[in-house]
């Protein structure tokens, strides 16, 4: 009965797909979707992800984004941030800094350079794309923009990420001893390479950042400023 209410109320597909997307865990009035059409609903949910991916890019791409962030501060690997702690007793305390600082400055530097790719992934969102997005739960923003973006996001920020490590000697150092401790197991492969790892965390720590502010559009679309976001996300609340 409540689907053919909301057929007669003239809300699309979209719209729909909107109300059974959050009907489980809020109750949805007829009136608050009605004036909703699929358009609306469309770009409410493109402009809430855009927005969302360039408030990302803005908090991490800056210096202290990913070293002031607790969240997203990028340590040494496993069994090497042991060992650093280690080192720090030997005297080598401000080495260990000057490697921690230069891997995050290096992730901060990379993101940026991501802003086209995820703005392009949300321009080209297919209908299926907006299906998964507002059925797949807390995950699914993180999920849809790691789907179509990490792999060129990664070749993107590579480049960028082994200059600014390069400039540390440490740099050269940890990919011999981190290679050599891959070998016994104490350090995974992938992160026995420091441009690669810096490269994974700086993606890790981005797609972060995109879900949290994606969160804040839902449960707080007012104080987006944005007419259509506050109408599409206004409406579920």
């Amino acid at each position: 009965m409540q689907r053919r209410n909301f057929n007669q109320a003239g809300v699309g597909a979209f719209g729909l797909l909107i109300a059974a997307a959050y009907g489980q865990a809020q109750a949805l009035s007829l009136s608050d979707l009605s004036g909703i059409t699929n358009t609306e609903a469309s770009t409410g949910l493109k402009a809430a992800l855009e927005k969302g991916a360039e408030a990302a890019v803005s908090l991490l791409g800056k210096p202290d984004g990913f070293m002031g962030n607790p969240k997203v501060r990028i340590p040494l690997p496993g069994y090497l941030d042991d060992a650093a702690k280690m080192m720090r007793n030997f005297g080598q305390g401000k080495r260990i800094d000057e490697l921690l600082t230069s891997i995050n400055r290096a992730a901060e530097a990379a993101v940026p350079m991501g802003k086209d790719l995820l703005v392009g992934a949300v321009k080209s969102m297919s209908v299926n794309d907006a299906k998964n997005i507002l059925s797949g739960g807390d995950n699914s923003v993180t999920k849809f923009f790691a789907d179509k973006t990490r792999t060129p996001l990664g070749v993107k920020f590579l480049p960028v990420v082994t200059e600014a490590t390069e400039k540390v000697g440490l740099a050269r150092q940890y990919n011999e001893f981190a290679g050599k401790a891959a070998t016994f197991g104490l350090v995974k492969k992938e992160d026995a390479n420091i441009q690669q790892y810096v490269t994974g965390k700086a993606l890790d720590g981005l797609f972060l950042m995109i879900g949290e502010e994606e969160k804040k559009i839902r449960q707080d679309p007012v104080g987006t400023g944005s007419a259509i976001l506050q109408k599409v996300f206004g409406a579920l609340k």
